[in-house]
């Protein structure tokens, strides 16, 4: 029975070379990890009860599909707050079991088969692969950088767009770039997508992590309702919940109805007493954002101070996220990199390659560990391209 294949359009999806690289860290000791995007704080004490409580009030049971009336009124209360926006619970917010599955549903509902997506990239893989999984074709579209700073290509945009394109997604603030769309920028993206026709996706996930203000511009700032637009989050990020898979979508009301119904082939909803304890982390959870973004800050700029004494390194500054990516000079394979970095010194960064167009030559670091994991790492790196060439990688790595 071995010759029965499985499907081909899932032999189209690349595995993740961030996953790859973990992998073979997790087969070793004393590993300092920056490869993941998370914390290695624990989520805060009164979210972890909040579950608890929810748990003893009876929250185990099946949840709408779009999620608790309650905690779609509190992301829209947020939004209120936050951006000044107004938005119905009711008809265009739904729960998700992760920023992922956001991710899954709405561009599920926006792409047919042979239909093409253009994404802004360097990109946290994910996007372009689900893009894959539904047997649309990604057209990765590079940001450009200028001057340390990183801008949209917009005459690649256009020249990308075809008559199967249908959905524009990008990520701001960016993983792995840290860089931050401006409203000018969103503006220009808004516009091209209502010319083109376009759906536009934008993954938001890292919004409240920003070191220019209290939140990072929103798309839904500037669309109006009836826009083709959809917004992904998650509660991962800015209330160290990753391992809770909570997250949502914003879009307009026929997508989100359509969403909410996929919900239920999919997952059903997400769990419920992690959706009240996404309401306690809503609801309580600013101070502890304002002390967050204070320490990754300090975490940042010392990473920073860090690679200015490392040669041939360009580091454009991020304005949000917890991710610097290096650009090194000379350096053509940095999976290679990653693995004999791994392997000699036993710090386990993300290869550059990972994030698609644009990102080869690059390496990502996750500055969300404490000092006590990124001293020594930043130590450990320093001595490791003291020392590295480009030869070296192509002959000490391991074949992939």
């Amino acid at each position: 029975m071995t010759d029965i294949p499985i499907a081909s359009s899932v032999q189209d999806v690349p595995p993740s070379r961030i996953r790859e690289l973990a992998d073979i860290a997790f087969s070793m000791e004393g590993v300092l990890k920056l490869y993941f995007g998370e914390s290695n704080l624990p989520t805060p004490q009164y979210i972890k009860d909040a579950a608890a409580k929810a748990l003893k009030e009876g929250y185990t049971f099946y949840t709408e599909n779009a999620g608790l009336p309650s905690l779609r009124s509190a992301i829209a209360r947020k939004y209120q707050e936050l951006h000044q926006v107004e938005l119905d619970p009711a008809s265009e917010i739904v729960v998700t079991a992760s920023g992922v599955q956001a991710l899954n549903v709405g561009i599920r509902c926006t792409l047919n088969p042979g239909d093409e997506a253009l994404v802004l990239t360097p990109a946290w893989p994910n996007g372009a692969s689900i893009v894959r999984l539904f047997s649309a074709l990604p057209r990765q579209i590079p940001l450009l950088l200028k001057d340390k700073k990183y801008e949209i290509d917009f005459e690649q945009l256009e020249g990308a767009t075809t008559s199967r394109t249908k959905l524009l997604v990008y990520t701001s603030p960016s993983n792995p770039l840290g860089w931050v769309a401006s409203s000018q920028d969103q503006a220009r993206l808004l516009e091209f997508c209502r010319r083109h026709r376009l759906w536009l996706l934008a993954d938001e996930v890292y919004e409240r992590i920003y070191y220019e203000g209290n939140v990072a511009p929103s798309i839904l700032r500037l669309c109006a309702r009836d826009d083709a637009v959809m917004v992904v989050q998650s509660f991962s990020k800015s209330y160290s919940m990753t391992g809770w898979r909570l997250g949502w979508l914003v879009a307009r009301r026929d997508l989100a109805q359509k969403a909410t119904q996929l919900n239920e082939f999919i997952v059903s909803h997400a769990p419920a007493m992690a959706q009240k304890a996404g309401e306690t982390a809503l609801r309580d959870g600013e101070p502890d954002i304002r002390e967050m973004i204070g320490r990754l800050r300090d975490q940042r700029d010392f990473c920073i101070r860090a690679f200015s004494s490392m040669r041939r390194v360009t580091l454009p500054k991020p304005e949000g996220a917890f991710y610097l990516f290096p650009r090194i000079e000379g350096l053509t394979d940095s999976f290679g990199f990653c693995h004999l970095l791994l392997l000699e010194k036993r710090v386990g960064l993300a290869p550059g390659v990972a994030f698609g167009a644009g990102g080869e030559g690059s390496v990502r670091i996750c500055y969300a560990a404490d000092r006590s994991v990124l001293e020594p790492a930043m130590e450990r790196l320093a001595a490791f391209l003291e020392n590295w060439s480009s030869t070296e990688t192509k002959v000490k790595a391991r074949p992939r």
